[in-house]
């Protein structure tokens, strides 16, 4: 019986099979960590796995990473599941006690959470950035629809140097939050459910971290998440015009007291509907001169009621609701925006109330 010669391996098979091999063992690593991962994330501004795995995910092993985004590239190489489990990041049965569970210097991975999986997230460095406004809002994805018992956002504080010091608890200031939202209130996406919420960081202007905590419903589950922005500012560039309003005729003297509401406006919007229920957000903007704080108040004309709020402190008298504005947002600039939400309920017909501003000057 004739036996076939055999063939050598050739220096190009062999890098070949190597290829073929690395990625092979990439897929199914990701294929194994997706489905013990459908948790969450703050996607917008990205957290730092999450952006590195948005940036770098389909191309990790390009060496161009290494300079182009030195920080994803430093995190790839420690330990590429991190980014490959941007959800996954954190901690059960903290009870609430925060700091005691997390130590400073080791914030962004949670207290070196997982076996320490994400440590290289607490690595500083030049992160990626992203430009946000002193008011913005954060968006947190949740793929498994687990809700939140509250999301807290807190910002560094003006002045801490994010390339050069560790973040610890006292560098943070909490600048938003909601409580107790159900994920049948959140938004639907292809994947799971999404919710934002709003903050207000005045002061701030250049690089700074913002750290979520979002304290997940169906466990004491905890995920601790730190995102790199930048603040461009949310003043106007175009001053408030001098031209006296239409209504009050050139000729006639202005009254030295203004009208209680003329120091702030607001402004009502639905968000998101749902059977029986609806979510809602009203923005304040202050008027021509700085403000110290805000009362918003409207009257509802269908009966609804509210059940949960963030960002403010929310009272009722029949159908008339009274909003005032939390410790952290209720300073504004001149034209200085931000914003309050709340979840109540509602019937078929939901009209629209038009709140009226009471500014503290």
């Amino acid at each position: 019986m004739s036996t076939l010669p055999r063939r050598r391996s050739t220096p190009r098979m062999a890098a070949w099979l190597l290829a073929v091999g690395a990625t092979v063992a990439m897929l199914l690593a990701t294929a194994l960590a997706n489905p013990a991962s459908a948790h969450g994330s703050v996607v917008d501004p990205a957290s730092r796995n999450y952006g590195c795995w948005q940036r770098w995910g389909a191309d990790h092993m390009n060496p161009a990473m290494a300079t182009q985004d030195p920080m994803c590239w430093q995190a790839f190489q420690a330990d590429p599941q991190a980014m490959w489990n941007w959800m996954g990041l954190f901690r059960e049965g903290v009870a609430g006690n925060h700091q005691a569970a997390i130590p400073d210097g080791q914030l962004c991975s949670a207290g070196r959470t997982q076996s320490g999986q994400y440590n290289s997230l607490d690595t500083i460095g030049a992160w990626k950035t992203t430009s946000i406004a002193n008011s913005f809002r954060i968006q947190l994805n949740d793929q498994a629809s687990h809700g939140a018992d509250y999301i807290r956002v807190y910002v560094t504080k003006q002045g801490f140097d994010a390339l050069t010091k560790p973040l610890g608890w006292g560098d943070l200031e909490l600048v938003g939050q909601i409580g107790n939202t159900p994920a049948s209130q959140w938004k639907r996406e292809a994947s799971g459910v999404s919710i934002q919420v709003p903050a207000n960081a005045p002061g701030r202007t250049g690089r700074h971290i913002v750290y979520t905590i979002w304290q997940a419903s169906h466990l004491d589950q905890s995920y601790y998440l730190c995102s790199d922005v930048d603040f461009g500012g949310g003043s106007p560039t175009t001053p408030p015009t001098t031209t006296p309003p239409t209504t009050t005729p050139p000729t006639t003297t202005p009254p030295t007291t203004p009208p209680a509401t003329s120091g702030c406006t607001a402004t009502y919007r639905t968000t998101s509907f749902w059977n029986g229920g609806f979510q809602g957000e009203i923005e304040v903007t202050a008027g021509s001169s700085a403000i110290k704080g805000w009362t918003v108040t409207w009257t509802w004309a269908n009966g609804q009621q509210i059940s949960s709020y963030w960002s403010s402190t929310v009272t009722s008298s029949g159908s008339t609701v009274t909003a005032r504005n939390a410790p952290y947002n209720g300073s504004l600039a001149a034209r200085g925006k931000t914003s309050f939400g709340f979840v109540a309920s509602g019937a078929s017909t939901n009209t629209a109330p038009t709140p009226t501003c009471t500014a503290t000057v």
